[in-house]
């Protein structure tokens, strides 16, 4: 885990574009919310693992939405729930259900949809904040925690100093 913390600072402060660290928080965050005993989750896993996105945060937003996944289920459902029953929609789910193999994904569950398609709906706001705060982080509050007395301090303990130590080889 400390592998993961010490690549995501490597990755806010790498040259890489905020774009496309926002991407794959994003589709990250879509599979944090999805429950996992299905077929469709494996499918976008194996998908997005051959896809040139930041792994490291594509990785930590799995974890962090799946951490909050079951606060938000009940939501989910109701999502899920009206999405499924929305009455032009439903010959369309029933015709799916006969295709071999399309059951697996387990998409007429109501918290299966209702979680992909609210994980949908947050990628655009999400994007947007993860490009600002990436901006803002490394224009603003990098420079301060460097020249901070603070950060200087931790910087001559051993393991911190490592960590750092880490962190900053890539720039």
């Amino acid at each position: 885990m400390l592998s993961y913390i010490v690549n995501f600072f490597k990755v806010l402060n790498s040259n890489s574009k905020p774009s496309q660290i926002a991407n794959s928080f994003c589709i990250g965050l879509i599979l944090g919310f999805m429950p996992k005993n299905n077929v469709l989750w494996y499918i976008l896993l194996v998908f997005f693992a051959f896809v040139r996105i930041n792994k490291c945060g594509y990785c930590i937003m799995i974890l962090l939405g799946s951490l909050f996944a079951y606060l938000l289920d009940g939501f989910f459902d109701s999502i899920g729930y009206a999405v499924l029953t929305f009455e032009p929609m439903e010959a369309v789910f029933a015709g799916l259900l006969d295709i071999p193999f399309v059951g697996f994904t387990k998409f007429n569950n109501s918290v299966v949809c209702g979680s992909f398609i609210f994980g949908l709906l947050c990628y655009l706001p999400l994007f947007l904040l993860v490009c600002v705060f990436i901006k803002f982080w490394r224009n603003t509050l990098a420079p301060v925690l460097i020249n901070s007395k603070l950060f200087k301090a931790l910087c001559k303990i051993p393991l911190a100093g490592k960590i750092v130590s880490l962190v900053s080889d890539s720039e």
